[in-house]
């Protein structure tokens, strides 16, 4: 097994809790997500809660448009395995109120939160239930007097909303809260961040904002997120997709194992395919990430359809394929040749064997 290439220098930031997690320092970064449920409907939102956990969310994020989706949070903070995130948008009392009711984060959005001293209660009750702060900017709601000052969106804009709003929280003695600038315009979002970054050391929410659809939304982010998270920048992520909250976690852990940042699950390495395949390497493939996705130990896969880098490939992964002719391919272990199979169900075959190795494996 080979080191990685290369270690990230990560930015050294202050630590701040959101709830039992840590953001910030040498913690890991974390992976968060929304629910699209109607808060209020506790049951439908825990069961979604429940299903982001199994994919791996550190934290979540629940909208709270209403008081009946406030008073729902007393059931839902309760319940839930890892620590809510009050998302709070125009109505100040919401705010008030998840901090009450157990939320362990607030996110604001200054452009529509409201006059400084609504600003002011919010601090106050995050203060006296131990809760958190994000400032979340966003290029979409902006304040008035900063679109009157810069025009439009753009980076500078975003982080002097960040910094104005830094400021109110810091002359309140409210240290507990992280910061985010985000835009749906990569180029946009990734000059703000790193802006911020230079300016100050708290922790940094990142994301592209309202990226898209599954395709569309996991490119973009990826280049956003992973540009900032090589240059060290980035303590915790959301990956926005039009799509079931359960693949934005999916997608916000293959940002991170792609970069050797954190490992969960089932890491599968394998070839495009051509004419020297020796068995289906994309059908196998796909078989095999839909069905592993419960495993959450850290192994590498690899599925090579042919002897041209089949074997080099293998050397390097926990369990390796390598096509070979008559229907007989080889399987390695650790690097290691292990044994011929022949004349199997490979997708079968392979599954268990990296179940069983799972059962046994220490990272």
């Amino acid at each position: 097994m080979l080191r990685p290439y290369q270690i990230i220098d990560r930015r050294k930031t202050r630590v701040i809790n959101v709830g039992n997690v840590f953001i910030g320092g040498d913690n890991p970064i974390s992976v968060q997500t929304m629910t699209n449920t109607i808060t209020s409907d506790t049951k439908k939102t825990l069961d979604q809660i429940n299903t982001v956990v199994e994919a791996g969310a550190d934290l979540v994020r629940v909208s709270v448009p209403d008081k009946e989706s406030t008073n729902a949070l007393k059931v839902i903070c309760k319940n839930s395995k890892v620590p809510i995130i009050a998302d709070i948008h125009f109505h100040y009392k919401r705010a008030l109120e998840a901090a009450d009711n157990g939320a362990a984060c607030l996110r604001i959005n200054p452009g529509n939160i409201g006059s400084l001293e609504k600003v002011k209660d919010v601090i106050k009750a995050a203060k006296d239930n131990n809760c958190s702060i994000r400032i979340g900017v966003n290029a979409g709601s902006l304040e008035k007097q900063i679109l009157e000052k810069f025009s439009e969106p753009n980076p500078e804009a975003l982080v002097e909303s960040a910094l104005l709003n830094m400021k109110i929280l810091e002359d309140n003695d409210f240290l507990n809260f992280k910061l985010s600038v985000k835009a749906s315009d990569v180029f946009m979002a990734i000059k703000a961040y790193k802006k911020l970054a230079s300016i100050c050391d708290y922790p940094l929410h990142l994301g592209i904002t309202e990226a898209g659809g599954q395709r569309s939304g996991s490119i973009k982010s990826s280049i956003g997120i992973g540009n900032l998270l090589l240059n060290g920048i980035g303590d915790t992520i959301r990956v926005s997709l039009a799509d079931k909250p359960e693949e934005e976690v999916r997608v916000g852990f293959e940002i991170l194992k792609s970069l050797g940042i954190r490992n969960r699950g089932i890491k599968i390495i394998a070839c495009p395919s051509c004419a020297r395949q020796q068995f289906p390497v994309i059908e196998t493939v796909k078989k095999l990430e839909e069905s592993l996705q419960d495993i959450t130990k850290p192994l590498t896969v690899s599925i090579i359809g042919c002897v041209v880098n089949g074997p080099g490939e293998a050397k390097m992964t926990n369990i390796g394929i390598t096509g070979g002719g008559n229907d007989t391919h080889m399987l390695y272990i650790d690097g290691k040749k292990d044994r011929r199979i022949k004349n199997v169900d490979l997708t079968s075959y392979l599954e268990k064997v990296i179940r069983d190795k799972s059962q046994n494996f220490k990272h």
